[in-house]
């Protein structure tokens, strides 16, 4: 059976939910992996306001359209994180308060749990976000970090989110921090230090994007075939590398879709990735949950493109075959 393909809603923050579920319908998609941005999903609310919840699945219902995935990326970036003025623009006011980064932190936490049961309230089995790191600045920067320092971000890192993860088994939830940048988990060795420094948690897995591990020189199909039982949700992006002796992986300060950059992002279809590997890798592993476009393409048009990649979600997936057969003879 096909795997859902959902909508990511973090890049439609600037539309209302009730515009925005008319258009994901209209353009194809089955349901929509609902994030906590404009006023797609206000967390307090959905754990203070009885009928909120209620709410949002009868608009969406409506469009025909399911919640299998709830994400809160911004307010979990702050959990663990070295909190400076950037993180401001990140989080709600009520996290924020007075920014002193301690308390930043901690709300942040409480938020993430927030985040957990409003999840279960919706029906949505997954919980998708960010982390933060302690240990990020030490990754490329300068001075680099020790091993010691290293280690102690890690128990940094363990402690601030075993409190969420408690309220994921305590509702059934399970949390997919996506592979990136930025994050604890990064890489392929940085994802298997993260999950030994939860204990291997089982409500604890990942999010793959696989634009993230192509402009890195990873392949992600490799990454599920290792950690396939700690795929918990899928994202669909592409991306294009471009290093003509002048770019460079780290992008020069460019923003996004300037030409100078050594990569960039692309619309599903539109990029570099082997589709058609990672596809057969999350066969063999038995992921059955959503495929999430996460779409970013500085030179498409939004609309244009985020239903051409609906279609190309659709045409990409394919079922495993269902039992071995005999070879002819």
């Amino acid at each position: 059976m096909p795997r859902p393909v959902t909508l990511f809603t973090g890049a439609f923050y600037d539309l209302p939910l009730a515009e925005l579920a008319a258009k994901a319908a209209a353009w194809g998609y089955a349901g929509i992996e609902l994030t906590a941005s404009g006023d797609h999903l206000e967390i307090q609310r959905a754990v203070g306001d009885a009928d909120y919840c209620a709410n949002r699945l009868a608009l969406l219902s409506g469009h025909d359209l399911q919640v299998p995935v709830v994400s809160n990326f911004r307010v979990g970036q702050a959990v663990c994180d070295v909190i400076d003025a950037r993180h401001q623009a990140l989080v709600p006011d009520y996290v924020w308060a007075d920014g002193e980064p301690r308390g930043v932190r901690e709300r942040a936490a409480q938020e993430m749990v927030n985040t957990v049961q409003a999840a279960q309230r919706l029906g949505a089995a997954v919980v998708c976000g960010f982390t933060g790191s302690p240990v990020w600045a030490g990754v490329v920067g300068y001075p680099g970090l020790s091993a010691t320092a290293v280690a102690a971000g890690y128990h940094e890192f363990a402690a601030a989110w075993h409190p969420i993860l408690d309220a994921c088994a305590d509702t059934g939830v399970r949390f997919a921090l996506e592979i990136h940048p930025g994050q604890v988990a990064f890489d392929f060795y940085s994802a298997e230090r993260t999950l030994e420094a939860i204990g291997n948690r089982p409500e604890f897995g990942f999010c793959l994007d696989p634009a993230h591990f192509h402009w890195q020189g990873m392949d992600p199909a490799a990454f599920v075939r290792h950690f396939g039982e700690r795929i918990y949700h899928v994202h669909l992006k592409d991306a294009v590398v471009r290093l003509d002796g002048k770019t460079g992986l780290l992008n020069s300060y460019l923003p996004y879709g300037d030409p100078r950059r050594g990569w960039d992002f692309r619309s599903p279809g539109r990029g570099g990735i082997d589709w058609e590997s990672f596809i057969r890798a999350l066969n063999d592993a038995g992921y059955d949950g959503p495929l999430s476009v996460d779409w970013r393409d500085e030179g498409l048009d939004r609309d244009f493109g985020v239903e051409e990649a609906c279609r190309f979600a659709k045409q990409l997936d394919y079922p495993a075959r269902a039992a071995a057969r005999p070879a002819f003879r």
